[in-house]
């Protein structure tokens, strides 16, 4: 379901371009509007449906869940801390989806710069970076030779 702009609609905020991960939102230069470079590229991460403060942004819906003549709108409020999805036929029915938003506070995930390097014993270790701190556990769980059963392969 790629996105799209309506152009009447965008103020040109330019929060779309700044969170698109595959950098295909741009900013027309005549208009002052946003627009999808490659609907065929996008994602579908809908990153840009979310940000949008004017609610420019909408997507196509697949036509297996979403016939001809349905429009999909996205509605981020924040104050609520929920996403809402409507999917509206054409014959007028409606489908409303509410999600929490999931995402941390923008700048609140630290930079690489802000760790300590690791040490030479920590890139042989089996932790990815920052495990077990950065999933708020002790230890991470490992199987150990008296939990093994004998005779099981």
């Amino acid at each position: 379901m790629p996105t799209f702009v309506y152009m009447t609609r965008c103020d040109g905020c330019g929060y779309c371009v700044d969170i698109c991960p595959s950098d295909i939102m741009h900013i027309d230069t005549t208009y002052r509007r946003a627009y999808n470079i490659e609907p065929n590229m996008c994602w579908e991460c809908y990153s840009c449906v979310k940000s949008c403060p004017q609610h420019a942004i909408d997507c196509r819906g697949y036509s297996d869940f979403a016939p001809m003549g349905h429009s999909v709108r996205a509605l981020r409020e924040e104050e609520k801390g929920t996403i809402s999805w409507k999917i509206k036929f054409r014959d007028g029915r409606e489908k409303n989806f509410v999600s929490p938003i999931r995402t941390t506070p923008w700048g609140s995930i630290k930079s690489p710069s802000d760790y300590a390097a690791p040490s030479q014993a920590a890139f042989k270790a089996q932790e990815l970076a920052h495990e077990p701190e950065a999933l708020n556990i002790g230890k991470l769980p490992a199987l150990t030779p008296d939990r093994l059963k004998q005779g099981v392969v």
